[in-house]
């Protein structure tokens, strides 16, 4: 036998290994490639996690997420840092965490705006439906039917019957045209067939401020922003707009009971992480998220707050979010509120 003829013997055996040893290398590859990552997702957190907020400090949304933020830290072992970032509705922010690496150490605080903002601005640079893996619910809290106590109004039948007697009918003020105050009271105007013009100012504040001066007449606004004025009668609460009554106003009728059943409009807050999170550290949150809100303390503070605590799964809160999704895209089309 020639050396040619030996060296074309083995390397025909070779090629014939080759049918069995392929699957072999591609798994023993895919392994390697798996194990890093599921290494890390068993580890998290091995160092502080960030919870971006879409907003400034002091508000709603920034209070219920430093609430929860430092007992899901205890939860998890490593600080949870709340970092602002306000602008644009919210979407500063969002398109900061979409655009993060989907490790779980960059979360957002993603709110009832961003189901809004789908459909309110032309152009977003993150998607709210896609970009989001959704962790859980934190609370939600209901917005409140109030108006200046000269109005004279005391119940929902009379704000109804009043905007629709007088030839201007009512002025209801927002925080923003496109804001959950301004849709609240889309839908209700929707509902009730009531004579209503939205005047829209720069922010809660301003808007509350005129409508105790009697420049407007009306406004839904989030109970915590509310609850003060109302308190000290500079306001008057005719109706709240969550399913059942509230705690903090037990005398004040919903409206579902004020003859439009099925009427629930609150604002909401999540926390989400950047879509394409292993699930193992979704978990993980979840697990860190419900955990601090059976906190005894995080309850005692959320009432103060309007809030209900809304502990739950990863599945049930994006169930929820695309939902909403829908729901106020078809609001936001029928009010005409739009942002270039």
């Amino acid at each position: 036998m020639t050396i040619r003829s030996r060296a074309r013997r083995r390397l025909l055996r070779h090629v014939a290994l080759l049918p069995t040893l392929f699957p072999a290398l591609v798994a023993a590859a895919l392994a390697c490639g798996a194990t890093p990552a599921l290494a890390d997702a068993a580890a998290f957190p091995s160092r502080p996690v960030r919870l971006v907020v879409g907003y400034a400090a002091g508000g709603a949304t920034d209070v219920l997420a430093r609430l929860v933020a430092q007992k899901m830290g205890e939860a998890l072992g490593q600080p949870m840092v709340v970092e602002n970032r306000a602008g644009a509705n919210s979407n500063v922010g969002a398109e900061v965490v979409a655009k993060a690496a989907p490790d779980g150490y960059t979360l957002y605080v993603y709110t009832i705006a961003n189901t809004i903002n789908a459909t309110l601005y032309d152009k977003l640079s993150y998607d709210p439906a896609k970009d989001f893996e959704l962790v859980g619910m934190i609370a939600r809290i209901p917005n409140v039917l109030v108006v200046n106590p000269g109005l004279p109004v005391k119940t929902v039948a009379d704000y109804v019957k009043l905007a629709r007697t007088s030839p201007n009918g009512v002025t209801f003020a927002s925080s923003g045209s496109g804001s959950s105050i301004h849709l609240s009271g889309e839908i209700f105007r929707a509902r009730s067939g009531a004579n209503m013009l939205h005047v829209p100012y720069k922010g809660s504040a301003p808007a509350v401020t005129d409508l105790m001066g009697g420049q407007v007449q009306s406004m839904f606004d989030n109970t915590p922003s509310a609850l003060p004025h109302v308190k000290s009668g500079k306001l008057r609460a005719i109706a709240v707009t969550s399913a059942q009554r509230m705690p903090l106003l037990p005398d004040v009728p919903t409206v579902a009971e004020s003859g439009y059943p099925g009427f629930d409009v609150q604002s909401w807050f999540a926390i989400s992480a950047p879509a394409g999170t292993p699930r193992p550290v979704v978990d993980r949150l979840n697990a860190a998220l419900n955990k601090a809100l059976g906190n005894a303390d995080v309850r005692e503070r959320m009432r103060d707050l309007a809030a209900t605590p809304e502990p739950g799964t990863p599945e049930q809160c994006r169930t929820f979010a695309m939902s909403e999704i829908k729901r106020w895209h078809d609001v936001v089309q029928q009010s005409g509120a739009r942002v270039n």
